[in-house]
């Protein structure tokens, strides 16, 4: 964002009596900004200026879900107003409390999360908070109208985006959609479905999870979709990175004890749910590596992620079998 759109966002929220706005890192799909509030810290998400904000840049959409969940088991900021702007000129925007907490990827980053019986405890708490967002029923909460994600409408949404990346990054990923076509699940109850639930997309202390942020691409659909994701990402064998967590995080079968135990209920056929997980995630990091590959100076981090591809594919493969 250029100083002249920053100095108009900057006049827009002033009659609110903010000031003070500074970027905050993250939210690749929206503008992230801290600033104050009388004697309080606030965030600022503001759809890109000058595009619809439609599909993860409505941000408007967010605060739905974030204002849903307020006073349930799931923390998550206050939202304070919301303005929905001119777009695309005038962008949606909405503001929310600042909460403290760490924010860190233990088996992927290399950033400190803390000790290790903190790290270890904090990926069980995820799990339960997991399990309390699956439990609460989206029409209770008043999400009227949201289209019901069906597992199999999953693996075409990711076989979409792997159309369009060169083919030599995901190689066979056909016969793996296929494999996963051919095994689909009959879905469970509806529940909504943060799409990318995963201790980056938490703030924690020492104690608790104190939010569950960045909710761009949330929806309604069958639970075992975020839960799969969850699992992946807290397994140490999926990526293989090199991280002081590796070897000291619970096991996966541990993490599906305190999600059920926080759900109430059994979530079966797991294991679909992991490899559609590594499905999807062969698809992402295949459209982040093909952008970045058309940077004029590519990030080497990330194109390092190009040769874990095929590797997930046949995690995923492992996981079906």
């Amino acid at each position: 964002m250029t100083s002249d759109l920053l100095d108009e966002l900057q006049a827009r929220l002033a009659p609110q009596g903010i000031s003070g706005l500074r970027p905050l890192a993250g939210g690749a799909s929206s503008l992230t900004f801290a600033g104050d509030l009388a004697d309080r810290r606030v965030v600022v998400k503001v759809a890109p200026p000058g595009r619809a904000p439609i599909a993860h840049r409505d941000v408007l959409r967010q605060a739905r879900i974030i204002h849903a969940l307020q006073g349930t088991a799931v923390p998550v900021p206050e939202i304070l107003f919301d303005d929905a702007g001119e777009p695309p000129e005038t962008p949606p925007l909405f503001v929310m409390s600042f909460l403290q907490g760490t924010s860190v990827e233990p088996l992927f980053d290399t950033d400190d999360a803390g000790s290790e019986p903190v790290v270890a405890a904090r990926f069980r708490r995820a799990a339960r908070t997991l399990g309390e967002l699956h439990r609460l029923s989206p029409t209770e909460l008043g999400l009227i109208g949201e289209p019901v994600i069906a597992p199999g409408a999953e693996v075409e949404k990711w076989c979409r985006t792997l159309e369009t990346v060169d083919p030599a990054l995901a190689p066979g990923w056909g016969q793996v959609a296929d494999a996963l076509r051919a095994s689909t699940p009959p879905p469970v109850s509806s529940a909504i479905v943060h799409g990318d639930f995963r201790l980056g997309n938490l703030l924690a202390d020492e104690q608790d999870i104190t939010a569950v942020i960045d909710w761009e691409i949330w929806s309604v659909g069958d639970p075992r979709v975020d839960l799969g994701w969850f699992l992946i990402n807290s397994d140490p064998d999926t990526y293989r990175r090199t991280t002081p967590y590796r070897g000291t995080t619970p096991p996966v079968h541990e993490l599906v004890a305190e999600y059920e135990d926080a759900l109430g209920r059994d979530a079966p056929r797991l294991d679909w749910f992991r490899a559609l997980a590594c499905f999807k995630s062969t698809a992402t990091w295949s459209l982040i590596v093909k952008h970045n590959r058309r940077r004029a100076s590519p990030d080497a981090e990330l194109e390092a992620m190009a040769v874990s591809l095929p590797r997930l594919l046949t995690r995923a493969i492992e996981h079906l079998t």
